[in-house]
């Protein structure tokens, strides 16, 4: 007889989401989905016995500080959905596939905001999700550091990205066992080093110049729900 107890969560999201010109297509994705995504990630969620009590996105869209200046970051604060979802719909839909310098673009500090969010910390289940949607390759950290509008107190390098991810025996800024990176990204050197070294990650090799357009909706949400175990 099957069983009538849920799991109940409490999720936060950042959607860290490349917004240069061959992400065109991705784009558009997530904005004609921005209403559905609540309703979407629950029921599949339900479909496993599970609950979310609680769902909180946050948007982190990136580009290039070396060509793309005050336009290389939009970093906005967490949406509670489905209370925020206009909010949250308003702010996809003004994301807009243009700029960016060479193939490379600033991808690891995007991840790098995502993973110093102010996270929940409340709840006996909880999970921090990161998703990384990019069809281009990283600089390296600290590779646009010449622009007027890179942060300051960005990681350095990528030993202390890694810090800040952390790891069993040395927690950084992310719940070990709530944490999960999900990376839309291709086969290169940054985002190997990660996928192959930090834990919690999963890696769907996307094709460079090719805009994800083979990703399709459904995949990102059973493989988001299928990570919140």
């Amino acid at each position: 007889m099957a069983s009538n107890y849920k799991i109940t969560y409490n999720v936060d999201m950042v959607f860290c989401i490349d917004c240069t010109g061959s992400m065109e297509n991705i784009i558009e994705i997530v904005k004609n989905n921005a209403l559905n995504f609540y309703q979407d990630v629950t029921s599949a969620m339900e479909k496993k016995h599970k609950h979310i009590s609680q769902l909180r996105v946050r948007i982190v869209a990136f580009r290039d500080y070396l060509t793309d200046g005050k336009d290389a970051m939009l970093v906005t604060d967490f949406f509670k959905l489905p209370q925020e979802t206009e909010e949250f719909e308003k702010t996809v839909r003004s994301l807009n596939a243009d700029g960016g310098g060479d193939d490379a673009e600033d991808g690891l500090e995007a991840l790098a905001y995502a993973i110093k969010s102010k996270w929940d910390t409340e709840g006996m289940k909880k999970r921090q999700v990161i998703v990384v949607w990019t069809d281009a390759p990283s600089h390296i950290l600290g590779y646009g550091k010449e622009s007027e509008n890179y942060p300051n107190g960005m990681a350095s390098d990528m030993k202390e990205l890694s810090a800040w991810w952390g790891s069993v025996e040395h927690p950084g800024f992310m719940d070990n066992n709530a944490k999960r990176l999900l990376l839309f990204a291709p086969d290169a050197p940054d985002w190997n080093v990660i996928s192959e070294n930090w834990d919690g990650v999963l890696h769907f090799p996307s094709e460079a110049g090719k805009g994800l357009e083979n990703l399709e909706y459904e995949e990102i949400i059973n493989t988001i729900s299928n990570s919140i175990v």
